[in-house]
């Protein structure tokens, strides 16, 4: 009989979609992704950088705006080569990780948390700087009148998001596929019809273009003018940003999965490199100066459909529309890999270690939340304002760049005698850490006293926070070991030395059905869970017979990677679980084991309440919970209470729920 749902449960699965089992045999297709979907979940963000990392370049030149062609080539080969050096770390670290992992696994830990943390606040900034664009673009054709309401169209654009990611990632970008194809086919039809336009004349532009740049060079001076092209290069820094997002996102890709990443990067530089480039020349071709209330997309558009009477306003009305759609879902890349990234930290222990749990979309929710609600917190304190965001946005990146690429040439310069390829990687690695390091530079330089130093400090405040968490779990830790005695005391009994040549193997305990069972839920075989079963020992005596050990394996982030890795958890919590059995068995109790794997805990402890009950008669529940020094908010927020969540269930189902506390100091 199904069990029928509160309104709860039914306004959830309404929302988020019913519960996948991880043991369906087609789960991981079902949830990864091939190229075409990765590019347009992914690649959406370096795409929409299109619609304000040239503006800002651009407005930098001022009335010097035929250097354009300069920036905008010069911006191509940055994308070029930051992509193949990104194609090489993900062939490099095929898992997944993106500059966290490469950072750590490369440099050292420490300088993987200083990227990793910079790439969190990327990805949040990324979501509201994505939205607020969105926004901005939308209400350019609109009356000014409804400015007012621009900042709560961003607000709601973020839940709706959050709720998209929290059915899944599959589910989200498919949702998006038609907007990310109009924005493609507009963009690419104003902008190869603005070189069209222009192709009669190309002569007299080309003849223009080189006497402006002479004139300019008169102005300025050769040196005046490199600095200008480079200021504005490096102010466009934006451009660049969704570039990591693929090799920080290799968990979602479909096998054979490098090939697939590698697929996603290609169709990334290639468009990205073509918007980029068209629309900045396209600004020189039409000589676009800013209007009031609009993007410089916008008064382009205008300009290039012109002629075209009702169907070119119709038209750019389209485009505007599918680039503040897909600017808003732009901000997928940082629901997709902000959530991952603060994951990878938290099974490091840089993170609370909840942050790993998915939930039964198999999904980071945890991680998906916070990042929405930093984001909305962001936009608050930004006021919506893209200009704000985009001082702050530029930063972060080009942190996470430089060290990804400085770890990858140390890694190929100690690799030099593996291989014959070492120099082409090198070289490639090493131009893109002087290209991300001369942009981080520049760019910190320029948009410090702008604002910039609010991300520095937001940064370093988030850094030596992981390093806080990072030394409470590493105290516990060593306080955990104390507990570990009576798991070497227990190894003195395990079969291979009690059941040796010399001692003949004893009969198993038979179950008796008249005694009391207690079923304790473990952790491992550790010694949490070994002072929880003898505790039940100490203080009840000889009156359980029976013990059932019951194990749940957590499906989290880290393990949810294949068939492979959930068959291993499976594997490894049955090891676990027998070695409580073997222990008990040899001491005289009737004992047994029951594992399950899921992604809640209590969810699956549920449901084998009922199995357990039918076999024993009158069972007791058991579980050991730590107890610290001090309940401190800390201690909390970093440690899961689940046995608490047990007993509160059981208790509503009227079943006896013991938690005996374990005390660690």
């Amino acid at each position: 009989m199904e069990e029928k749902k509160n309104i709860f449960q039914q306004t959830k699965e309404v929302l988020l979609g019913t519960a996948r089992s991880v043991r369906d045999p087609n789960i991981f297709h079902k949830v990864s992704l091939i190229a075409l979907m990765a590019w347009i979940g992914l690649g959406a963000d370096g795409m929409t950088s299109s619609c304000y990392g040239p503006e800002e370049s651009f407005l930098t030149l001022g009335s010097h705006f035929t250097l354009g062609i300069f920036v905008a080539l010069a911006s191509m080969l940055t994308i070029i080569i930051i992509s193949a050096s990104y194609s090489q770390l993900i062939e490099l670290f095929p898992a997944g990780g993106g500059g966290y992992l490469v950072a750590s696994k490369l440099l050292s830990p420490a300088a993987g948390v200083v990227s990793g943390s910079a790439l969190i606040i990327d990805y949040v900034l990324t979501i509201s700087l994505s939205i607020a664009s969105g926004a901005d673009a939308l209400f350019s054709f609109l009356p000014v009148s409804m400015q007012a309401y621009k900042f709560w169209v961003a607000i709601f654009g973020v839940v709706i998001l959050m709720l998209m990611n929290m059915r899944g990632v599959k589910e989200s970008i498919a949702a998006i596929s038609p907007i990310f194809a109009v924005f493609v086919i507009t963009h690419i039809v104003i902008i190869v019809y603005a070189f069209i336009m222009n192709s009669g004349n190309a002569h007299s532009v080309v003849v223009q273009t080189v006497t402006d740049i002479k004139s300019t060079g008169a102005a300025l001076g050769t040196l005046g003018m490199i600095v200008l092209v480079l200021k504005a290069y490096s102010m466009g820094a934006g451009t660049f940003t969704g570039i990591e997002a693929v090799s920080n996102g290799l968990n979602i890709f479909a096998e054979p999965r490098i090939k697939n990443a590698k697929k996603t990067m290609l169709y990334m530089a290639a468009s990205l490199s073509f918007l980029v480039v068209g629309i900045t020349i396209a600004y020189v071709l039409f000589k676009v100066t800013p209007q009031n209330g609009k993007t410089l997309n916008a008064v382009l558009f205008e300009n290039v459909a012109k002629g075209w009477g009702k169907f070119g306003t119709i038209f750019v009305q389209v485009t505007l529309i599918s680039e503040a759609a897909l600017l808003f879902v732009a901000a997928q890349a940082g629901f997709i890999d902000g959530p991952r990234v603060i994951a990878n930290m938290a099974k490091d222990r840089w993170m609370p270690s909840r942050f790993a749990l998915l939930s039964d979309r198999l999904v980071a929710k945890n991680g998906i939340i916070i990042m929405s609600l930093a984001a909305i917190l962001t936009l608050f304190i930004s006021k919506g304002s893209v200009a704000f965001l985009v001082v702050l946005y530029s930063i972060n990146v080009f942190i996470t760049f430089t060290l990804s690429q400085l770890g990858m040439v140390i890694h190929w310069w100690q690799a030099r005698k593996n291989g014959e390829k070492w120099k082409r990687k090198i070289i490639v690695n090493a131009v893109g850490f002087v290209m991300t390091a001369f942009i981080l530079i520049v760019v910190m330089a320029v948009k410090l006293k702008e604002g910039g130093w609010i991300t520095i400090v937001i940064t370093s405040g988030l850094v030596f926070f992981c390093f806080y968490i990072k030394r409470h779990y590493d105290e516990t830790g060593k306080q955990l070991l104390k507990l570990d005695s009576l798991v070497e005391a227990a190894a003195t009994y395990s079969p291979d030395v009690i059941d040796d040549e010399y001692k003949p193997k004893k009969p198993v305990p038979a179950y008796n059905s008249g005694a009391k069972t207690a079923v304790v839920f473990v952790n491992g075989f550790n010694g949490l869970g070994m002072h929880t079963a003898m505790s039940i020992i100490r203080l009840f005596g000889n009156s359980f017979k029976n013990f059932v050990f019951v194990q749940i394996g957590i499906i989290d982030t880290g393990n949810f990677k294949g068939k492979e890795e959930v068959d291993k958890l499976q594997k490894y919590i049955d090891e676990e679980v027998g070695a409580y059995v073997d222990f008990f068995r040899e001491n005289g109790y009737y004992a047994e084991g029951i594992t399950a794997i899921g992604t809640e805990a209590v969810q699956e402890a549920n449901r084998l309440v009922p199995k357990i009950r039918d076999k024993f008669s009158d069972p007791i529940f058991f579980g050991g919970q730590l107890v610290f020094k001090e309940d401190t908010f800390m201690n909390n927020l970093l440690h899961n209470y689940i046995v608490f969540q047990l007993q509160q269930s059981f208790y509503h189902q009227g079943i006896t729920f013991v938690i005996l506390p374990i005390r660690v100091y």
